[in-house]
């Protein structure tokens, strides 16, 4: 029988398959059905920044009336809005710890550098056991340059990493021009897991109703060689931990992950296409992958990977495309 226990984070996990943050992890109910099926961990539903911001612009509307000019009122509108929010997470977080022993990672979704220190804090302060800070920020305005955007990441981490003593770690996109140095950087920082990589929102055009819609939902199954590739790359140069994100759907991409690397494997997708029950799934399978390969522990899965890479890892990298492609005939 293969140990699936394992470290991420600076935390003990009975095993690497951790639910990533979405509304599957929004509810105790649901969050601790997820654990009964073996999730080895959580990350809660986020706190989105545009969540506190639209929420004051509709109360505002809504119930302000004639108090629009009163600025010490407004401030207490303001703190009143972001303090229930929290509370709600707060309590979420409770509520989820007092029944399980599993690693709770609490999450916030930011773009600005703002007050996400002293939210930070405040989930601490509930029982979370990490915090997961989602750095999300389309680049769209062709006046900021990307090292002020960085610049206002790497704010945000610090001020973070300052005010709490629970571990930190980034979920990052690919769309950056140097991402291994952004990586190298966070991890000077004392960031203590970067996770790989964010899945963004993607808008569609309805053509027959003409109006904006949403594209596919769901990750693909055949889209995880972002997260593979750098994972593979960094994992040697860098001294966080590291964790895969976006288009794990079977036992074989999930045990690829960690065979590239990976402390940890973030699913969502899948649960929510097959139920929560495919947990289940996906740890059997990886036990088989591991009895196959003849590997007992994740320490064993680690260093037969690191086994299967050469010294340097341009098997990772665009140059091998010509390598391969350039042979390939009809």
């Amino acid at each position: 029988m293969s140990e699936l226990n394992t470290k991420y984070l600076g935390l003990d996990f009975k095993n690497p398959l951790i639910v990533g943050s979405c509304g599957l992890t929004g509810t105790a109910d649901s969050i601790l059905k997820m654990i009964d099926f073996g999730a080895g961990g959580v990350v809660l539903k986020s706190v989105f920044e545009e969540e506190i911001i639209l929420e004051h612009e509709k109360n505002l509307k809504e119930r302000l009336e004639k108090q629009d000019s009163n600025l010490e009122f407004l401030d207490y509108f303001d703190y009143q809005i972001k303090d229930n929010l929290l509370k709600k997470q707060s309590q979420l977080i409770r509520d989820v710890k007092k029944d399980t022993d599993v690693p709770v990672i609490a999450s916030i979704n930011c773009y600005s550098v703002g007050e996400w220190f002293s939210y930070a804090k405040l989930l601490e302060d509930a029982g979370a056991d990490a915090l997961e800070l989602d750095l999300y920020r389309i680049p769209s305005k062709i006046n900021i340059q990307a090292k002020e955007i960085l610049k206002g990441y790497f704010e945000i981490v610090k001020r973070v990493k300052e005010h709490v003593s629970i571990p930190v770690s980034v979920k990052i996109s690919p769309y950056f021009t140097d991402l291994g140095n952004v990586v190298a950087q966070f991890d000077m920082l004392g960031i203590d897991g970067i996770v790989m990589f964010n899945k963004f929102y993607n808008p569609d055009i309805d053509i027959n109703n003409n109006r904006i819609t949403s594209g596919p939902i769901y990750s693909n199954p055949n889209d995880y060689g972002d997260s593979l590739r750098w994972i593979g790359l960094l994992k040697e140069q860098v001294t966080c931990d590291l964790s895969a994100s976006g288009s794990v759907h079977s036992a074989a991409t999930f045990f690829k992950m960690l065979l590239a690397g990976a402390n940890s494997v973030q699913v969502v997708s899948t649960i929510y296409k097959n139920g929560p029950g495919y947990i289940r799934d996906l740890l059997s399978g990886l036990e088989k992958w591991m009895e196959k390969k003849e590997l007992s522990n994740m320490d064993e899965v680690h260093k037969f990977g690191r086994e299967l890479l050469p010294n340097h890892g341009e098997v990772f990298e665009r140059a091998q495309f010509m390598k391969y492609y350039g042979q390939h005939e009809q």
